[in-house]
This record gives structure tokens, C-alpha cells and sequence, in this order.
């Protein structure tokens, strides 16, 4: 999978120069890069069709499996929430976790609608915020892999407009990274992601 495009929302006080935030930033980097379709491939390719219509398109969630299992070889906790501070991270798990020397970090891989977004994007900065976390990570997909995915997957265009509200936030001391993600290629020759049924909802 390629990166295209990282935004800080913030990135204030001493940490975003610190050596812990250089790498777990590196290990998020190589953990998205590792991210394939099909498992295994080695390469991200999408089948090319719209998800705009019941049970067409690809799913979201099987995709970020790699991601995380690779996170999880270099030290992060998978599911997680800081043992001590949870705050307003208590209604639910991060995608992964890891603690540095300076604080805990979070990492979410959007698997919902952009509501979802929204919501994980002011859970992570209101733990930045009262100091539950340190660093935080959200991969969104960019417009062009969300044609591809469940219809109203969370993505960066529907994002964009809020980023200067978000980054006015008041931290002193922490970094909230989105990280763009995008497709390798497309092919009719691979599987669709399947769509993971969770009550109603599909991703």
C-alpha cells in the first residue's frame, strides 16, 4: 500500500522532535507499507468496482490486518487502551498501542463511515488533550481508494474541511498524525475485499 499524503493536525511542544515519536512514526510507516491485497501478495491491489451499491465493492476491515500484525512485531499492543489513563478512550479500543518513554501512543485504521471518523478523530485528540496519550495516528483512505470501498467509508476529502478547527485544539505536548493511504493497482484478476457484517453495519 502507498502513503500519498501525511497531514499533522498538530504537532506541539517537545515530543514531535523526540526520538520516540521518530520511530514509532517509522514503525507505522513500514506497518502501512506491508499492508497487501491479497494477504500475502506483497502488493495492494483493489478490485476496481464502486461501492456505492449494496453488496458491491470491497470491504474495509480485512485490510488493516497486515497493518496491525506488523505493529504488533515491533512492540505495539493490539486492541488496546493505556492501563491508567483512559479518560474518554474507555468506549472503546485503539487499533494498537504502544508506550514510550515520554507517553502512550495510539493508532486507529478507519474501518466506518465518516461519522466513525469524526468520532475517532475527537477521541484521540481530547486524550492528547488531558494527557492520556502523546501521539496519535489515523489511516484514512484517500478519494480515490474510497470509490472502490463500502459507500461513505470515512476518507480524507470529508475530513479536509475540519482540519483547522481540530489543529486548534489545545495541546501542549503531542502530535495527531492522518495518514492518506492509496491503492497499488487494480485488477478484476483479484478478489474483492469481503464486507465484515457486524450487526447492520458492513465494512
Amino acid at each position: 500500500m502507498r502513503i500519498i499524503e501525511t497531514l499533522d493536525v498538530f504537532a506541539n511542544g517537545t515530543f514531535p522532535a523526540s526520538a520516540e515519536w521518530a520511530k514509532v512514526s517509522a514503525d507505522v510507516e513500514k506497518a502501512i507499507k506491508a499492508t497487501d491485497w491479497p494477504h500475502g501478495s506483497g502488493t495492494f491491489t483493489i478490485y476496481p468496482e464502486s461501492g456505492k451499491k449494496r453488496d458491491m465493492g470491497n470491504g474495509v476491515v480485512p485490510i488493516k490486518l497486515p497493518c496491525v500484525a506488523s505493529l504488533k512485531d515491533c512492540g505495539w499492543r493490539k486492541e488496546g487502551l493505556p492501563p491508567e489513563k483512559q479518560g474518554v478512550l474507555r468506549t472503546g479500543g485503539l487499533d494498537a498501542l504502544i508506550e514510550t518513554s515520554a507517553g502512550w501512543v495510539g493508532f486507529e485504521w478507519e474501518t466506518g463511515n465518516i461519522s466513525s471518523s469524526h468520532r475517532a478523530l475527537n477521541k484521540l485528540i481530547q486524550a492528547l488533550g488531558r494527557g492520556d496519550l502523546v501521539g496519535g495516528f489515523l489511516v484514512v483512505p484517500s478519494t480515490k481508494l474510497a470509490a472502490y470501498l463500502t459507500d461513505r467509508i470515512g476518507n480524507i476529502r470529508e475530513l479536509r474541511p475540519y482540519l483547522a478547527g481540530w489543529g486548534g485544539y489545545p495541546v501542549a505536548n503531542g502530535v495527531l498524525r492522518i495518514i492518506v493511504v492509496e491503492q497499488d493497482a487494480e485488477s478484476t484478476s483479484v478478489p474483492k475485499i469481503p464486507k465484515m457484517t457486524a450487526g447492520r453495519a458492513k465494512g
